[in-house]
């Protein structure tokens, strides 16, 4: 006979069973629409924080663009004075130096004076008169002192001017490295990007470094620097041309004395013989010649050497190309165009040197020619009226150091050196 079963647990009403199944329900309705809900604000989180990281990143993309433009003006202006400045500075420098040399050339002309008054002295009987001759002389040293005077006075203002502006320059060649730094790390900011290697999270990068300005200060600090290059330019600009006024008036004040004493000479001197006359104007326009040659021949090697750099830099470039791998080794314009400038370069170099060579061989004929001119002239020193000492003395004032041959022997100077040809030959003639 069968018996029935029972599970001993308890029992619960179907109301309870009902009741569960919906609660269950209930619940799960709530969750998804809690959950719908999160997933619709994240979505709207996340669009916006996108959108606004976005339109950050673009803002201050574009703040770093306009920050590079702003500095990169400065800088460009900063290159500009900075090159005004090494012009200015070298214009005045080459000025200083032309005002040295003058001044350096002033000693020669005090030392004629004094000479032709000492050799005045010599003068014997009535010949020892004052007369407008020696009252010239007289002026002529009062001359060259107040001219060496005032040549000495701006040299030294040259040198204060010289290094206002060096300091000057010192002050915005530091500026403009800064500025160089600055773009260096301003455009490889502004060339990074999500995908770049090297980003990564700084420790505290929004601090603010020790020593920083605000941007007035830093407009400020370049404009100052800017204005005061400017400032001492413009001052450098004038005291140059204050200098070469300077320089033009004692030239011509010495000058004009010059033209007065030596015509006082003149009326006391015979007039030179035409063909001794003809023979030292062939001698300065072959000076002349010689020294335009010689600065043909030096523009030739510069050119050469130009062109031998040149050769170099397209001789470099296509060693270079042979480097590139695979296919890219292929013969492209630029290949062709470097081969061409290659030979291009070969030929004009080969046809400088011809011509170098020629012009060399002339200076060689025109140095051989000069210096038959120059025995012409001494062997010819017996057929003109000799000039006296004193203007044989002042030809040093009109005539170049190294090319002046006195014309007549000062027997109280005579030294022990070696005479030259030309002075052998004066003095046999003599």
């Amino acid at each position: 006979m069968a018996t029935l079963s029972v599970k001993p647990s308890p029992r619960f009403r179907l109301l309870d069973w009902q009741t569960n199944s919906y609660l269950l329900s209930t619940k799960a309705e709530r969750q998804r629409d809690a959950s719908h809900q999160i997933r619709q604000e994240a979505r709207v989180l996340r669009n916006e924080t996108n959108n606004q990281t976005i339109w950050d990143e673009h803002d201050n993309r574009t703040r770093l663009a306009e920050r590079i433009d702003t500095v990169n003006r400065w800088k460009e202006m900063l290159d500009k004075c900075l090159t005004d400045l090494d012009a200015e500075i070298d214009a005045l420098a080459q000025m200083k130096e032309s005002a040295e040399q003058n001044l350096q050339a002033k000693n020669l002309p005090l030392d004629v004076a004094i000479e032709c008054l000492t050799l005045r002295e010599s003068r014997r009987d009535i010949d020892v008169v004052k007369d407008p001759v020696e009252e010239e002389l007289h002026k002529e040293v009062e001359v060259i002192e107040a001219t060496k005077k005032a040549l000495q006075q701006k040299i030294s203002q040259a040198f204060e001017k010289l290094f206002l502006l060096q300091e000057a320059r010192q002050q915005l060649n530091s500026d403009h490295r800064g500025k160089m730094e600055t773009l260096d790390i301003d455009r490889g900011c502004l060339s990074l990007n999500l995908v770049s290697p090297n980003i990564s999270l700084k420790i505290n990068p929004t601090r603010v470094p020790d020593g920083s300005t605000t941007l007035k200060q830093w407009d400020d600090f370049s404009r100052f620097n800017k204005d005061r290059g400017e400032a001492e330019m413009k001052k450098a600009i004038e005291l140059r041309e204050a200098i070469a006024l300077t320089i033009a008036e004692t030239n011509n004040e010495l000058e004009a004395q010059r033209v007065a004493t030596e015509f006082a000479f003149r009326k006391r001197l015979r007039e030179m013989e035409k063909l001794y006359s003809e023979l030292k104007w062939q001698e300065k326009n072959t000076l002349e010649e010689i020294a335009e040659l010689q600065e043909d021949i030096r523009r030739l090697e510069e050119d050469l050497r130009r062109k031998l750099q040149n050769l170099k830099l397209c001789h470099t470039r296509l060693e270079a190309r042979t480097y590139r791998p695979n296919v890219e080794l292929c013969r492209d314009q630029a290949q062709y165009g470097l081969t061409d400038e290659v030979h291009q370069l070969e030929a004009t170099i080969a046809a400088l040197k011809q011509k170098l060579a020629q012009a060399q061989d002339t200076l060689d004929a025109l140095y051989k020619h000069l210096a038959r001119l120059q025995a012409d002239i001494a062997c010819k020193a017996n057929s003109m009226l000799l000039d006296t000492k004193c203007m044989d003395t002042r030809r040093k004032l009109t005539v170049p150091a190294e090319k002046f041959v006195p014309e007549v022997d000062t027997f109280t100077r005579t030294t022990n050196r070696t005479l030259s040809p030309l002075k052998t030959c004066q003095l046999e003639l003599a």
